[in-house]
């Protein structure tokens, strides 16, 4: 096998971390803000809104009244949280509605820090994804910010992600082939690898007509919690081999023609090399810097597709999650994304619908 930190060959439409994509421009992504607490993006994370939820709960407890009893705040789902405020007992709804709006004012702060970047100048609409995007307390944090921010006369329009989180991260990779590269398939294999889970799945492209990837939806998803598994790289690598041959198995028994190509999407800032030079600390095992090189690790671990080595392209996560976005923001020109995950991920794109695309 060779050093594995030997680059792929990308070519000028198919490298790593990309900023021209056929229908995007990627301005920036994975902007790492900084005040005197630390990063700025850490204080509207999925961590975070845990934290202050905790915070309140210590105070009830001061009193003696903590409604969620001795349960762990790490252990309270965001559905059961949904669910308190829906039908709960006054005090708890009123707990989760106090976190909620302090998570808000959390969250507008950290757009607005964002709006005033050079590359974030003009954003006309912010999508939100990440795992608590997917949750009513989620969204109406995401409301409650909106409404702070309207009130200061910042004009900017915050939506959910319209694909569950779970699936955008994966949806979005089709935006990262020009149409040529898909042309006669049926299907991509593509993998969302975070902090917490690994997902990998086959993507529909759908595509009616020549180049029209715009209803590409999962057809099959697998999901391994790896954290707590707590795998080595090598580990991580070869679980991911063996779901990715799971899931090409399944594509062949339905007769269905996998591109050879996979998109690929983890935390971090990538290089054209596919080195992911920061931003990879909460992967398993260390993924950072030139002594490793993920997308050739994968490729030397996946079969040959329709006949052909498959090209492996990365890009960071929540580029990938907002790039499923694309076929609705053709009423807007400057958009970005927010993924309240593990962390807070980041990106901004100008559409290129007025510009030559390569495909």
């Amino acid at each position: 096998m060779q050093d594995s930190t030997e680059p792929v060959p990308p070519s000028s439409v198919l490298s790593h971390g990309g900023r021209v994509l056929p229908a995007v421009t990627v301005d920036t992504y994975n902007e790492e803000l900084r005040d005197e607490d630390g990063f700025v993006g850490d204080r509207a994370s999925g961590r975070a809104f845990r934290d202050i939820l905790e915070d309140w709960r210590d105070k009830l407890r001061a009193q003696g009244e903590d409604p969620f009893g001795d349960t762990p705040t790490r252990e309270i789902s965001k559905s059961k949280l949904d669910k308190v405020l829906a039908a709960g007992d006054p005090l708890a709804a009123g707990l989760v509605h106090t976190a909620v709006e302090e998570f808000a004012v959390e969250l507008a702060t950290v757009v607005r820090r964002f709006l005033r970047l050079k590359d974030w100048h003009g954003t006309e609409r912010i999508v939100v994804g990440g795992g608590l995007s997917a949750s009513h307390i989620g969204e109406l944090a995401m409301g409650r910010a909106a409404v702070l921010l309207a009130g200061e006369n910042i004009s900017v329009e915050l939506k959910t992600i319209s694909n569950h989180p779970d699936k955008a991260g994966l949806i979005g990779a089709v935006q990262l082939a020009p149409s040529w590269v898909l042309a006669g398939h049926d299907a991509i294999l593509a993998a969302d690898i975070g902090g917490t889970n690994l997902r990998l799945g086959v993507v529909d492209l759908k595509m009616k007509k020549k180049g029209d990837v715009s209803k590409a939806a999962v057809w099959k998803l697998l999901h391994w919690r790896h954290r707590d598994d707590e795998p080595t790289r090598e580990e991580a690598l070869e679980r991911m081999a063996k779901m990715a041959q799971e899931l090409i198995d399944l594509a062949t028994a339905e007769k269905l023609k996998l591109a050879p190509f996979v998109g690929v999407g983890c935390p971090g800032l990538i290089d054209e090399r596919g080195v992911i030079m920061s931003g990879g600390q909460n992967l398993p095992g260390n993924w950072e810097g030139e002594g490793f090189n993920l997308a050739h690790e994968l490729t030397h671990r996946l079969p040959r597709l329709e006949g052909h080595e498959p090209v492996v392209v990365m890009h960071n996560d929540a580029v990938v999650q907002g790039l499923s976005e694309v076929p609705n923001m053709t009423d807007v020109r400057r958009w970005g994304v927010l993924t309240v995950g593990t962390g807070l991920g980041n990106a901004r794109f100008t559409n290129r619908t007025d510009e030559r695309s390569p495909s």
